[in-house]
């Protein structure tokens, strides 16, 4: 299973770094994939990386500003938010994709990040 965390409140501008850490498998040959979802609003993808690191996508709307990482000997993926803004609001999600798959097999609890003055 994946465990998301590093939510909280944060005021706008501030920072907060997101961990997702998988337990009963590795993620050494799984991309990892950032989600977030607001009240009303669709899932979007933020950001994921590849199983080594070496490729990573960002969403145009946190290009920039969110960096995602990964320690495969720690079994976890990172996402450092930065240059927080009131519509980063949401719940966050983390997911393991098999690199050899399409689609994202595990899926971890959200943790909430709420960005408010």
């Amino acid at each position: 299973q994946l465990q998301a965390s590093g939510g909280g409140l944060v005021h706008p501008g501030g920072s907060l770094s997101l961990s997702c850490t998988a337990s009963g498998f590795t993620l050494d040959n799984y991309a990892v994939g950032w989600f977030r979802q607001a009240p009303g609003k669709a899932r979007e993808g933020v950001s994921c990386i590849s199983s080594s690191g070496g490729s990573t996508y960002y969403a145009n709307t946190v290009k920039g500003r969110f960096t995602i990482s990964r320690d495969n000997a720690k079994n976890t993926v990172y996402l450092q938010m930065n240059r927080l803004k009131p519509e980063d609001t949401a719940t966050y999600y983390c997911a393991a994709r098999p690199t050899t798959g399409l689609e994202y097999e595990y899926w971890g609890r959200g943790t909430q990040v709420t960005v408010s003055s």
